[in-house]
């Protein structure tokens, strides 16, 4: 987090904003001079150094991961491409049900994917709800939309209109409580005015702030807000992975195996109200994913 320091030499008062991150297990103090009063202009300011010290420590490395994806990319035949995808399509069904608390394993969402085979004895709805997945998944990239309301309960409608029609395709009603967290979502009286907030700020922002960023804020955003009565997970990793495909970067899987730290660290956002705690999560875990891709 930045913070204004003072300092004071010999009577004068010097102003600072100053900024300590960790990189690779130690920590780096970045500053920036303001002078001997605080800007009028501070708020700009200080997005601006926000900007700077993102761009030195992240979005360079995004960009160089975009620019050597596509070019991997263009050298694969259209057979290669179209394997790659359907392997990450049943590898992120797989983990975006797992963590929401699906009993298939990976091979039994392969085969049931891959070829229709359905497995014995597991629960009904996780069969239809990863076969739904799969579906809204693979359609979603080829939309050429805006994320926009009607959009995303149109995704929640094919997601659960077999396995519970009484909430797809629609805003709740009821408050909920998630199990685990100590966040409490906003009351279904909050939901309307927040979302029309939440597609006001992608609109305004979409061009402005880093695609990488933009796509950990809308999951971060769209789950906090809470707007549905069950897939909320699920429907903000779908919004996630549509934000980076738009914009050409590669998209992410969360894992199942990653499902504790991810929890934390949204948990550790919405309590604190700290957008910084997820989006820095969200960042590590993309350069892990993707380290082959970061040759500048």
């Amino acid at each position: 987090m930045v913070t204004l320091v003072k300092r004071t030499v010999r009577g004068i008062p010097y102003y600072y904003l100053e900024h300590t991150i960790r990189v690779e297990g130690k920590f780096a103090h970045k500053s920036k001079y303001l002078g001997r009063e605080v800007p009028k202009d501070l708020a700009r300011i200080e997005s601006q150094f926000v900007y700077e010290l993102n761009k030195e420590r992240w979005f360079d490395r995004f960009d160089a991961i975009r620019k050597n994806y596509r070019r991997e990319s263009l050298g694969l035949p259209k057979s290669a491409k179209e394997k790659n995808l359907r392997e990450f399509s049943v590898r992120f069904t797989y983990d975006t049900q797992r963590i929401e608390g699906s009993t298939l394993t990976l091979s039994e969402t392969a085969r049931l994917l891959d070829q229709g085979i359905s497995p014995s004895g597991k629960p009904r709805t996780d069969v239809e709800e990863a076969e739904a997945h799969n579906k809204v998944f693979l359609a979603m990239l080829k939309q050429n939309k805006e994320l926009s309301l009607r959009v995303i309960l149109d995704w929640h409608w094919e997601l659960f209109k077999e396995t519970k029609p009484d909430i797809a395709g629609q805003i709740r009603r009821h408050g909920v409580r998630i199990t685990g967290s100590k966040f409490v979502p906003p009351s279904p009286v909050e939901l309307h005015p927040m979302m029309q907030s939440f597609f006001g700020w992608y609109g305004r922002e979409k061009r402005r702030i880093h695609s990488v960023k933009l796509a950990a804020l809308v999951h971060l955003r769209f789950v906090t807000i809470h707007p549905l009565s069950d897939g909320n997970g699920r429907i903000s990793r779908l919004m996630m992975n549509y934000v980076l495909a738009k914009n050409r970067y590669p998209m992410l899987n969360i894992e199942n195996k990653n499902r504790g730290s991810y929890y934390r660290a949204l948990e550790r956002s919405q309590i604190r109200h700290d957008d910084s705690v997820f989006v820095n999560w969200l960042f590590r875990l993309y350069l892990r994913e993707f380290t082959r891709h970061q040759n500048i």
